[in-house]
This record gives structure tokens, C-alpha cells and sequence, in this order.
């Protein structure tokens, strides 16, 4: 790797090395670029590696994406960003999302997008129905609060830009969906959710690792220390309490901050709506009732939502901070699939638990999984010798609950 030369003064220098990544057999030099880059300081966890399926995934469909490399001082790969042990498996995953992309695989669809908006906003006005104008309270708290989930679900696709395509739309239906529907910020998920998947499972880049002081999901996160009392009780209080008590934060707290530290307008004007109607329903059916519906439905939204996420990674084995792994070795070795021949199972987890296609092929719509592109992972994995693991629903929810407990003794 050559290196740039920062002189101090007359009589001393100091030598840095260049930041570079390799993208499709070519080194790009990004050093005076990292502080430039519109992603943030991401960028970062690809120096020094082939970052061609990272770039691909994070950027598909982006021409202001293409036209920046090409601004970048670059030159010819010179083999030492993949390794040739590497280089067969990773030319012939290529060679697999080109034929999924030649065969339609990544185009969106309208109907589907339609579909799943409607189903929300369908959910919302049963839920309301129910809870307000109805004696079924608890269940019309349980529909809102699926409704929550399933809103969470919908941004999370418009945060990959898989739903329609077009990234403005997906990302006004993602700020729409997850500003009214949970009273959040998407500017910050996106942000935070792009970490994940360029370095799941990865001690220092992940974020959804760090999740101190309310749960830790590996003893690696405790870095030495005892665990606290709480965390020593944190399979049982995990889907009760905890994903309450983050789902308040997030919307009381980390969002808001975030989207006034920004700026960000847009997300600032969704809010208001929703906290707008919220004390409109107050006036109108009574406050402390909407207010008692609001935290149920809250409560049944996190753990709906923060419990199925735990499921395809937290009980799995971390990279130390210092480690490395590809695109591939991460989803390969650092995810897994829940039930995928459940159709319940399916729409409950809106297709996430597809989850090595997910982590492989983020930009892909995600009701493309079931089917081809699962039999076609399927095939490579068993062609390059890689375990393609999947788990059923229950044994994944032992698997992640067990996690938890077995992190919180203390040895």
C-alpha cells in the first residue's frame, strides 16, 4: 500500500499509508475522499479490501454512486486485496448475482409495494377501530401494535432501496412509514443498519452489538467486566421490558436528537403528524385511554419487531474487532435463515427469514427470496462447501433466549 506524506514542519514529516479498496479489479485510492463520502465514515470498514459486493449492494442503482469512483485516483488490482484462495469462490458469487440479475430477479414490483403500504395503513385503522370504538381493547392494541411491526418492516426494505427502485421513493415511503407508523428517525437506521451489514457479526463495526447497559448478546461486549444485575436477568426481562424500554428511547430520545442535529425536516414533519393525531385521538376518546392504548401498543410493536431481528444473528459467533471477513464469509458464516418453507413464518418476518439471501443481496426486493434465488444459494453453497444454515422458528427462539442466559452467568 504506498503512503502520503504529511510534512509537520522543517524539520520532521510524517508518513501515512494510503487508504485504499479494490472495486471490480480496481485499487481506488480514497484517502482525501473518506471525510467526502456521503455515506459517512463507513467506507472505513473496506479499506484494505475487496470492497466489489459491498460497493455493488450499498449503491444499486446509484448513478451519482458511479460517476464519484470514477473521480477517484485509481489503478489496476495487483492481487493483494483478495486473496487467490479467495478469488474462485468470489469470481463464481459473481457469476451467480449477474445470472439473478439477467434474469429479472432484482426488479421491483409495483403491486407488491402497493401490497404491503396498504397492509399496513389497513392494520392502523382495524387497530384504532378496535381499541377505541370497540370493547376489544387488548386486541385492538395487539393489531396496532403488529401494525408498528410491520410499518418497522416496510422502512426497513425502503432503507435498501429494494422496494420500488427509485431511491427517492424509497426512501419518502421509509421516512413516511417509520415517522408515522413508529416515531422514528430513517435517516438514523439507515445510517446504523448499513453498518450491520457491511460487518455483521463484527466486534467495533456492528452496532447491533452494542447494546449496553440493557442486553449484551455475546461476552465479548462485556469486555472483561462481571455482568450487571440487569443484564444477569436479561433472558427473562429481554422481550418484556427491554424492547419496551428501547422502543421509548429510540422514539423519545435518539431519533428526535438525531433528526434536529440534522436537520432533517422531512422526518421533524411526519412526526408532528403522527404526534398530532395521537393527542387528536386523546381529545376525542379520552387521554389517559389513547395514552394507556399507545404504550401497549408500543410495547407489542418492540417485541414484535427487536425479537425477530435477535433471531438471525445474536446467538452466532462475533469477529473480533482486529478480524476480517468478506462479503460472502459474512453472510455464509454470520447469519441464518428461520423456517423458510413456513409461510407464516414468512410474512411474520416479512421474508427476513431469508436472511443469508438478505445479507448477500440487500438490494434485492425481498419477496424475490422464496423460490429461485433460495434454490440457487442453496446450490452454491453446496458447490463451495459452505454450510447453508437454517433453523426452524421455535428452535430459533430457544437459540436466542439461550444466548441470552448463557451470557449473563457469571463465571
Amino acid at each position: 500500500m504506498s503512503s502520503l506524506t504529511l510534512y509537520r514542519g522543517p524539520f520532521s514529516r510524517m508518513v501515512l499509508p494510503r487508504q485504499e479498496i479494490c472495486i471490480d479489479g480496481r485499487i481506488y485510492d480514497v484517502t482525501e475522499f473518506i471525510n467526502r463520502h456521503p455515506g459517512g465514515k463507513i467506507i472505513l470498514f473496506q479499506v484494505g479490501a475487496d470492497a466489489t459486493d459491498a460497493f455493488r449492494e450499498f449503491h444499486a442503482g446509484s448513478e451519482k454512486a458511479e460517476k464519484i469512483l470514477k473521480t477517484l485516483p485509481s489503478r489496476d488490482d495487483d492481487g493483494t486485496f483478495l486473496p487467490s484462495t479467495q478469488r474462485s469462490i468470489m469470481d463464481d458469487f459473481k457469476r451467480l448475482r449477474d445470472d439473478l440479475v439477467s434474469r429479472g430477479v432484482f426488479k421491483p414490483s409495483v403491486m407488491h409495494v402497493v401490497y404491503r403500504c396498504l397492509e399496513v395503513v389497513a392494520l392502523y385503522l382495524i387497530g384504532f377501530y378496535l381499541a377505541l370504538c370497540t370493547s376489544n381493547v387488548y386486541v385492538g392494541c395487539a393489531v396496532l401494535g403488529v401494525a408498528q411491526g410491520r410499518a418497522g418492516w416496510l422502512m426497513h426494505e425502503g432503507g435498501h432501496h429494494s422496494l420500488t427502485g427509485n431511491w427517492k421513493v424509497d426512501q419518502f415511503l421509509q421516512e413516511l412509514f417509520f415517522g408515522i407508523g413508529c416515531g422514528m428517525s430513517a435517516a438514523w437506521w439507515r445510517n446504523a443498519h448499513n453498518k450491520h451489514h457491511a460487518a455483521p457479526q463484527h466486534l467495533g463495526k456492528d452496532v447491533d452489538l452494542e447494546t449496553l447497559p440493557l442486553v449484551a448478546f455475546n461476552k465479548a461486549v462485556l469486555r472483561g467486566r462481571l455482568p450487571s444485575v440487569w443484564i444477569r436477568s436479561q433472558a427473562v426481562c429481554f422481550a418484556p421490558i427491554s424492547t419496551l424500554l428501547v422502543s421509548f428511547f429510540w422514539q423519545f430520545y435518539l431519533h428526535p436528537r438525531h433528526i434536529i442535529r440534522t436537520g432533517r425536516r422531512m422526518e421533524s414533519f411526519w412526526l408532528l403528524v403522527r404526534y398530532l393525531v395521537i393527542v387528536y385521538l386523546g381529545f376525542s376518546y379520552g387521554l389517559v385511554s389513547v395514552l394507556l392504548c399507545y404504550i401497549a401498543s408500543v410495547h407489542v410493536g418492540g417485541m414484535y419487531i427487536f425479537v425477530h431481528f435477535a433471531l438471525s444473528h445474536t446467538h452466532l459467533p462475533v469477529i473480533n474487532q482486529h478480524g476480517r471477513a468478506n462479503w460472502l464469509e459474512y453472510a455464509s458464516k454470520h447469519t441464518v435463515n428461520v423456517s423458510t418453507n413456513n409461510y407464516f413464518v414468512t410474512w411474520l418476518m416479512s421474508y427476513l427469514n431469508y436472511q443469508i439471501e438478505h445479507h448477500l443481496f440487500p438490494s434485492c426486493p425481498q419477496f424475490r427470496f422464496p423460490g429461485y434465488v433460495s434454490m440457487r444459494v442453496r446450490e452454491f453453497f453446496h458447490k463451495h462447501g459452505l454450510k447453508y444454515n437454517e433453523v426452524g422458528y421455535l428452535h430459533a427462539l430457544n437459540l436466542t433466549f439461550s444466548n441470552l442466559a448463557a451470557v449473563a452467568i457469571v463465571e
